[in-house]
């Protein structure tokens, strides 16, 4: 009988799990997971401190899905390294596990730029984690003024998942405006915006120097005095497993389109992984939950025997801030096409060789999934009325041919 063995209890464990049952229903399974919780959605973390969501509500699987799937799990024990020859796992408490086929799945860690005094920080958090969010939440008041050093997609959802629950906060971020990664300039200005006539105040194009107990020093001599303090620079790819065994890594653990490393035997997928983005056919990392479950299903299947790609990855956002939504994917290349800029709205796509290679909405985001298809496709927009779809994105738009496919009507 078969043993598999998965580092992290993450969503793409999930899809690793999946992925095997699919092939080999009774190959012993063992999920190593730092944290002492079920899967969950990680996504949901601020929602549960806003209070839209609960504990029992996060879980991403059924509460017997690890019985249902066979599955054993090691929680609240942090895998320390690898044999590769002997093909053990070696964890945090000393325990030694054997694997014939092993799995990582071990995500990102924060990244921490070097700040004087941030260990003298009393009230000092990360937020990525249940435990994150669960500490946090222990020392929340209504007078608490935070200050969140990050004005990425973590550190705005923390924002929004303590805003009502504290006096005020502070955002400070190197970069000259908010969520860089994934909108235009304009679009961030949008939320920045927003934000700010919710009471959030954003100080850009500035980073802390020092920190003097409840002090923030900037390097523009700015002082930002504070209660609680959440780190949200940003996040790098958990690689330390692999590459302390000769694993080949680059910005992240390169992997086949099977999910395979270049250590036999040894397989990963998830946002640890550099993969396929066919928005802009480049191999980098697409850390978003979709991706990460097919990367592991992927690694599942083929490690159950049957070799199983996934080559299709895709940069996607779809997000809320208080109510204000925002949906993105693909790259922002080529010629950009601003179809609204009304204040309320924006939605920019971004063409280039007749394909819709990327596209931003936010405030209004009806039938987003259309543009999303477009992109994943690389539909020529020759094929379509396009002058039609940039506004109203409807199937009105495609030829009677293509229209019929997308039904599956077609023979």
């Amino acid at each position: 009988m078969a043993k598999y063995v998965i580092i992290g209890n993450s969503i793409a464990a999930c899809g690793c799990i999946e992925g095997i049952r699919e092939i080999d229903k009774e190959g012993s399974i063992t999920v190593i997971g730092e944290e002492n919780h079920f899967v969950y959605g990680r996504p949901l973390i601020s929602y549960l401190l806003m209070g839209k969501t609960s504990l029992d509500k996060i879980d991403y699987r059924d509460k017997d899905y690890y019985i249902n799937n066979k599955v054993e799990t090691i929680l609240g024990v942090r895998a320390t390294a690898i044999n590769k020859e002997k093909k053990e796992v070696v964890l945090s408490n000393n325990q030694i596990i054997p694997y014939e086929k092993l799995m990582l799945a071990t995500g990102s860690v924060p990244f921490l730029p070097k700040m004087e005094g941030i260990e003298n920080v009393k009230n000092r958090f990360s937020f990525m984690t249940l435990d994150d969010a669960l500490s946090l939440e222990k020392v929340l008041t209504k007078d608490s003024k935070v200050l969140v050093v990050g004005a990425g997609l973590i550190g705005l959802k923390c924002v929004e998942g303590i805003k009502d629950r504290v006096d005020k906060i502070t955002v400070v971020d190197l970069a000259d405006r908010v969520l860089p990664s994934i909108l235009d300039s304009r679009g961030s200005e949008y939320i920045k915006t927003y934000l700010e006539s919710l009471g959030v105040e954003f100080i850009l194009s500035d980073s802390v120097a020092k920190f003097d107990k409840n002090t923030a020093i900037l390097k523009s001599e700015k002082k930002v005095d504070f209660d609680i303090l959440v780190t949200a620079v940003g996040v790098r790819p958990n690689v330390q497993l692999l590459s302390d065994i000769g694993g080949k890594v680059e910005k992240g653990i390169v992997i086949d389109n099977c999910s395979r490393t270049s250590i036999k035997d040894i397989y990963a997928g998830g946002d640890n992984c550099v993969c396929h983005d066919i928005s802009c056919d480049t191999d980098r990392i697409v850390a978003i939950l979709p991706n990460a479950y097919f990367l592991g299903r992927a690694a599942g299947r083929t490690m159950a025997g049957v070799e199983s790609s996934f080559d299709q990855g895709l940069p996607m956002n779809s997000i809320g801030f208080f109510n204000l939504h925002v949906v993105t994917a693909g790259s922002y290349i080529g010629d950009k096409d601003v179809v609204c800029d009304d204040g309320k709205n924006y939605k920019v796509l971004f063409t280039k060789d007749n394909v819709l290679k990327g596209f931003i909405m936010i405030g209004d985001i009806s039938r987003a999934g259309i543009y999303t298809s477009l992109v994943r496709s690389k539909t020529d927009l020759k094929e379509l009325d396009y002058s039609l779809i940039r506004v109203a994105p409807q199937l009105m738009a495609f030829k009677k041919e293509k229209r019929e496919y997308i039904l599956g009507r077609s023979h």
